[in-house]
């Protein structure tokens, strides 16, 4: 071949890329030291911890920094000295906890907190949109944080893992809730919540069949109670009885066969949680008018506006009233009353995140390289990348696939 035929070739494979190309690759950031403030929460009855002091130990000991405002762990039975022991400095003042680069909290910072937070600096905490407005959102942007909801935080198969963690506590907890109530001690209606020998076991009706409603029947049946499951999504009542390894009674949303059942239930539980928007009300005054004097309602969606007509918003100092006879409890932060298991469920979810932020070279790097927790982030340093929350407080949207593309 002579050489004008081999440049002719060379001159080809380069036009169709044959020949490997340059291209820029990128660089990856060294390991970082997190510096990690996890302040007092100061929410009205909110006892849980979004880190426990063995995983402070961890952190400490992949060379982070972590700082608890003293009295922090109390409410859920952790000491100051535990945390210090872990490794953890203790901090006398808030604002000392909001100056570090990255703020671990459960409930969402207030605006004066927001204030005493550094520029630049990232936010992990729950959102809780219901109970936000415009001024809340302008605060955050203000500082340029990176914030983080952990409500809206997915895993690699699209979970909710911290949302799944306080669903599977809360139905843990409201069988234990709906005996105490249903017991003569609370002037309830005398029963045992299941059954015995001779005696018809109590009947559990459930709205809704996601992890609430799993962990709810999976109680239930324990105590021998009998358990009737209603939701729309067959899918979700499959999984359930799946998951329960038995068959159970399911049905769609049928009004007057709801009716009939809410009318003969001894506990009620509403878990619903809709993806969109607030929920419906999906069991009218009526229905609970018709119910045995004593029964009892659990609401458990009542963060949501509630699923049940008669619920109102309740807390842990008065967690129930009664209406047509029948107990309500709609306490909207139930993982509380087991602040404790709670905190531990949290941890276990925070410190693999926290400690793979650190790998990756800090927040920014991490939410380049990883899409699953690009869903937490709602406000990256000023902008805010969550669609839904532009639309709700009709604000200026910038989706974070644009921030990245401007990162490439």
């Amino acid at each position: 071949m002579n050489e004008s035929s081999k440049s002719g070739f060379a001159k080809l494979a380069q036009e169709q890329t044959l020949y490997p190309q340059e291209a820029p690759a990128k660089i990856s950031k060294k390991h970082q030291n997190l510096q990690i403030g996890v302040p007092q929460e100061i929410a009205d009855q909110e006892k849980r911890m979004p880190i426990k002091p063995s995983s402070v130990g961890v952190m400490v000991a992949n060379g982070h920094e972590v700082l608890i405002e003293s009295g922090a762990g109390e409410s859920a039975n952790f000491s100051d000295k535990e945390y210090s022991d872990a490794g953890a400095k203790i901090a006398y003042s808030a604002k000392e906890v909001f100056e570090c680069h990255v703020v671990l909290k459960v409930e969402p910072p207030t605006i004066k907190e927001i204030e005493m937070m550094k520029p630049g600096s990232t936010l992990i905490s729950a959102f809780q949109a219901g109970k936000q407005n415009v001024k809340y959102l302008e605060a955050i942007n203000k500082k340029k944080l990176i914030a983080i909801g952990y409500e809206f935080i997915q895993d690699k198969v699209g979970g909710l893992p911290l949302v799944r963690a306080m669903s599977e506590v809360a139905g843990s907890t409201v069988m234990v809730i709906a005996a105490e109530y249903l017991s003569s001690a609370n002037e309830g209606r005398g029963v045992i919540l299941g059954g015995i020998t001779g005696v018809p076991p109590t009947r559990v009706v459930i709205i809704g069949a996601g992890t609430v409603a799993e962990f709810a029947a999976r109680a239930a049946l324990g105590h021998g109670a009998e358990v009737r499951v209603f939701d729309n999504q067959i899918y979700k009542m499959r999984r359930l009885k799946h998951s329960l390894g038995q068959e159970i009674y399911t049905s769609t949303y049928d009004e007057s066969l709801l009716a009939k059942e809410v009318k003969e239930a001894d506990v009620l539980i509403g878990a619903v949680r809709f993806e969109k928007g607030k929920t419906k009300m999906l069991v009218t005054e009526d229905m609970v008018m018709s119910m045995k004097p004593g029964a009892v309602i659990i609401d458990v969606s009542i963060d949501q506006g509630g699923c049940i007509e008669t619920s109102e918003l309740t807390n842990h100092k008065k967690p129930t009233f009664v209406k047509h006879d029948v107990t309500h409890y709609c306490v909207p932060n139930i993982a509380s009353r087991v602040a404790r298991t709670a905190s531990l469920a949290i941890s276990n979810i925070f410190t693999p995140i926290l400690l793979e932020a650190g790998d990756c070279g800090g927040f920014d790097e991490m939410i380049y390289t990883h899409p699953w927790l690009q869903k937490g982030v709602y406000s990256y340093k000023g902008t805010l990348t969550n669609l839904a929350l532009a639309k709700r407080f009709n604000l200026a949207f910038k989706d974070i696939s644009l921030f990245m593309a401007a990162r490439i």
